[in-house]
C-alpha cells in the first residue's frame, strides 16, 4: 500500500516538509551522535525520518496518529532496525521507546493544531514536575508561535509564553521556513527553533514558579493595561504599591515591557507580602 492514495488530513494538521535545505538544517542543529536516542513526533511520510536514520543516532522512535501513514511508514522503513514506530496521540500516550528507555533529543515537524499542549508535555510547565528532561529539542513551529517564544521585552509579540519558556529552556532560531517548503503548502510561515531545557534542579522552586505563572496569567489577559490595573485582581492598590516599591518595578508599565528577570522579582515580592499577611 505505502502512501498511495493518501491525502493530507486537515484534522491532523498535516503539512509535510519537503525542502532538502531545511531538512539538512534541522539535522545539523540536532547534532546527532552515536549515543543519541531521538523522538520524532508526526513523521508523516518519513522525509525527516529518513534523514534521522542517515545520521549517527542510535535509535529513532516515531509517534504517528494517522493509521494510514503508520502502514506506509512501516513499509518504508521495515529494514531499519534502529527505527521503531507507535500509532497514537502524542499528547496522551507514553513517550518511551519499546525497550522502556527514553529519548534524549526530540526532532519534529509539530502539527500546528497541538503546539501549545505538546510544548507543555515536552518542555514542562511552571510549578509542575517535568515528565522527561530532554537535552535538546529541534522543532518546526508556526512562525507566529516561534516569534512569541523568541521575543524580547517591549516587542509586540512578547507574551506570557515568552516568559514561561524563558524559565523552562533556552531558545534559538535555526531557520525560517516559507510555505513553499511543504506539501501541501500551509497558509502561514514557519520557523525551526532549538530549545535546550533547563535541568530540573536548576528550575524555579514550585512556589515561586506558580507565583510567576499566576502573575503572567492575570497580567497578559489585559496586555494593553498598565500593571497597576491589570494586577488589581491579585492585590489591593496598597499591596501593589508596596510590592512595586520593594521590587523597583514601575506599575505604569504594561506586561510586555517587563523582562523575565523583572517578572521573577515581582513574583518574589508578591510572595513576601503573602508570607507577611499570614
Amino acid at each position: 500500500m505505502g502512501f498511495h492514495g493518501h491525502t493530507a488530513r486537515k484534522r491532523f494538521g498535516q503539512h509535510w516538509l519537503k525542502d532538502e535545505v531545511v531538512l539538512r538544517k534541522i539535522i545539523e542543529a540536532a547534532n546527532l551522535q552515536s549515543k543519541d536516542r531521538v523522538l520524532e513526533v508526526g513523521p508523516g511520510r518519513g522525509a525527516l525520518t529518513a534523514k534521522l536514520l542517515d545520521s549517527k543516532a542510535a535509535a529513532i522512535h516515531a509517534i504517528e496518529i494517522d493509521r494510514d501513514l503508520v502502514v506506509g511508514l512501516q513499509e518504508r522503513f521495515s529494514n531499519q532496525s534502529r527505527f521503531t514506530l507507535k500509532e497514537g496521540d502524542v499528547l496522551s500516550m507514553p513517550l518511551q521507546f519499546p525497550d522502556g528507555l527514553v529519548a534524549n533529543k526530540v526532532v519534529a515537524n509539530i502539527p500546528y493544531n497541538i503546539t501549545g499542549p505538546l510544548l507543555e508535555r515536552l518542555v514542562g510547565r511552571l510549578g509542575a514536575p517535568i515528565e522527561i528532561t530532554y537535552e535538546k529539542l529541534i522543532l518546526l513551529l508556526q512562525k507566529e508561535v516561534a516569534d512569541r517564544i523568541l521575543a524580547k521585552p517591549g516587542q509586540s509579540n512578547f507574551s506570557a509564553l515568552t516568559v514561561r519558556l524563558h524559565f523552562l529552556a533556552s531558545s534559538n532560531c535555526v531557520c525560517d521556513v516559507p510555505p513553499k517548503c511543504f506539501q501541501p503548502s500551509p497558509k502561514v510561515h514557519s520557523q525551526v527553533i532549538e530549545l535546550e531545557p533547563i535541568k530540573p534542579e536548576e528550575r524555579l522552586d514550585d512556589k515561586l514558579a506558580k507565583g510567576v505563572d499566576a502573575l503572567l496569567r492575570t497580567a497578559f489577559l489585559s496586555r494593553r493595561k498598565m500593571l497597576r490595573n491589570s494586577l488589581r485582581g491579585l492585590k489591593s492598590f496598597n499591596e501593589l504599591s508596596v510590592s512595586a516599591e520593594a521590587s523597583g518595578i514601575r506599575l505604569n508599565k504594561r506586561p510586555q515591557e517587563l523582562s523575565p528577570a523583572e517578572w521573577l522579582i515581582l513574583a518574589k515580592s508578591f510572595n513576601q507580602i503573602n508570607n507577611v499577611a499570614k
